[in-house]
Order: structure tokens, then sequence, then C-alpha cells
């Protein structure tokens, strides 16, 4: 398939699978009833009153945000992966390389034993997940050497920082209350995605999404390396932190929504190097879209395959282990 024809098919695609999702549930709901209550709406339909309210609530009130979470998280992982594997030059890197996600993980465990509110959870989860990345940073700037291992062994020690303080709050934490309740946070899930919460996050996460994109040429220079980058012309530097602010961003957003959802930033830029190439111009609008299917058809399984739900981490997880392995076989192919 030619390069380009890529974009639009994902785009159906997505759409698609936003509308098979929407039908998918406790409550069956036919993709004609949907088209029926748009009809409706719009002023041109004839559901019944009853019918037509029963419908909004559960497509607008319940499945509609948590698909749109989903979709959200999805791209902002995939997007913020791609950027970083770009940036860093490395296949293996993914949103969590400068200990944003431990930082977020023990800001929203802090939250759960320190207030009673779910916006203190979230408003610790932010900012802890940029506290982590400022301490990556400043530690980066100690030493001299190789700017791009100092930030890698920065991560690795913040990331191993706020793991270590994470630990001592699910210790000292209310084992029957508190503690429950840290654990299923940390595995992620969007079973807690309600239309305030994504309204809230979704401008953010759009602007360091589209951002990013725009970015993509920016991001193809730094892959050759700092020289070839500094003898165009380009502030390395300055270039990089405000690419790392981006990614930070929106990659923390998604720990306020959703919790520690695993994988998808490291899986997905590969899938996408693999269909459209090393090329950033395409391959972050792909990897977004391809991150927003993949992780919208995920949750449907989380919250479908048994009776009670999974948290969307585990399945995450479980599915992106053994696809990674695949992906390995051919993921050099996609730098060529």
């Amino acid at each position: 398939m030619k390069k380009n024809i890529w974009i639009p098919c994902l785009v159906f695609l997505l759409v698609f699978t936003i509308l098979v999702s929407l039908t998918l549930g406790k409550f069956e709901i036919s993709l004609s009833d949907i088209f029926d209550f748009l009809a409706t709406a719009a002023g041109t339909g004839t559901l019944a009153k009853e019918k037509y309210e029963l419908l909004a609530n559960i497509l607008l009130d319940i499945r509609m945000p948590r698909i749109i979470a989903a979709a959200l998280i999805g791209s902002a992982l995939s997007v913020s992966g791609a950027a970083f594997q770009s940036m860093f030059i490395n296949p293996l890197v993914s949103p969590g390389l400068l200990g944003v996600l431990a930082g977020a993980s023990f800001g929203a465990a802090l939250g759960m034993i320190a207030f009673d509110s779910w916006f203190a959870v979230q408003s610790g989860a932010f900012i802890c997940g940029f506290a982590a990345v400022l301490v990556a940073i400043g530690i980066a700037r100690l030493y001299r050497g190789d700017r791009l291992l100092m930030l890698i062994l920065g991560g690795i020690i913040s990331g191993a920082l706020f793991t270590s303080l994470l630990s001592i709050v699910k210790y000292v934490a209310d084992p029957y209350d508190q503690l429950p309740a840290i654990v299923y946070w940390l595995m992620g899930g969007l079973s807690l995605a309600d239309g305030k919460t994504v309204g809230l996050v979704a401008l953010p996460i759009g602007a360091g999404i589209i951002c990013l994109l725009f970015f993509s040429r920016h991001l193809n220079i730094l892959s050759m390396g700092d020289d070839e980058a500094k003898s165009l012309g380009i502030n390395v530097s300055r270039l990089r932190m405000l690419l790392i602010f981006l990614a930070t961003l929106i990659s923390t957003l998604t720990v306020v929504v959703g919790g520690l959802i695993g994988w998808v930033g490291l899986i997905i830029p590969h899938v996408a190097r693999m269909l459209v190439g090393p090329d950033n111009r395409r391959l972050m609008p792909v990897a977004a879209l391809i991150g927003a299917i993949y992780l919208i058809a995920v949750d449907d399984v989380a919250r479908l395959i048994f009776t009670v739900e999974i948290p969307l981490g585990i399945v995450t997880s479980l599915m992106g282990i053994p696809f990674f392995i695949l992906v390995l076989k051919n993921a050099r192919k996609g730098w060529a």
C-alpha cells in the first residue's frame, strides 16, 4: 500500500471503531439506534422521547466520554513515544523515559492518602509528573558530557526516586481503604473517565499533540544527531527542552485521566514506522491514529471480555509483550 494512503484509511477505521464501540456494552444498542438518535437530535428523526433520553444518557454521558478518553490517551502516548524515540535516536525509549509516569503515580497516590478529593489526586499526578522530569533534567545538568546520555541517566534516577517515594506512600496508606484504591488506580483504567474530566484535558492534550505534529520536521533533524542539527542552525538544547515539555505535558495528562497505561508509547510508534517509514511528517499522524484505534479496541476488550471489568493497564501489558516480540523482529527496518 502507498504510504500516503494510510492516513485516510486510518481515519475511516477510527470512525468505524468509535461507532462499533458505542454499540458495545451491557445495554445493547445497534448502529441503526445510533443513527436514529443522531437524526432525532438534528430534528429529522422520530424516536420516542423516553428512548431518546435513554440513548442520550448511555451514549453521551457514559460511553462517549470513555471512548474519547481512550482515543486521547492512545494518541498522546503514541505521539509522545514517537517523539522521544526520534529525539533520543533510540527505538526502545517510551514516554516514561524521564520518570514522568513514576512521578505522576507518586503524586496521585499522595493525593489519595492526604486529601479526600479526586481533583487532588489528578492535580497531584500532574504536578509530580512534571516534577519528576525537572529532577531528571536537573541531574543531567549537573554533569558534563553527552547530553542525551545524561538525560537518560537522569530519567532513570528520577524514576527510581519517585518509585521509592511511591512505595513509602503505599506502606503508610490504610491497608483496608486507601491501599486498594492506590493499587487499583496504578493498574490503569477508564472506569472513572467522565465528561467533566475529559473536557478539562481534551484541549491541552489535543494542543500538545498538534504542536508535536507541527515539529515533526524538526524531529527529523534531531534524529540525524546533534552535530548535523547544529550545522543547520538549530538550537538543539532549546528545541529538545521544548519537545520534552510537550511530550511530558500530554503524557502526564494521560495519567490524570486513566492512571498508568503501559506499552502503548513503545509499541505503536514501531508499528507506524514499519507502515510509513521514519519520516516523522508521516510517522507522527499515523502513530496518533493507530494509538487511538488501538486503545479504544483494547478498552472494549477490558470492559467486556469478562463479567467484571479488567484494569486497562493489565490488558495493554498482556497484549503488548507478545506484540512487541513480534514487532521487534522488524523494528530496525523502519529506521532505515
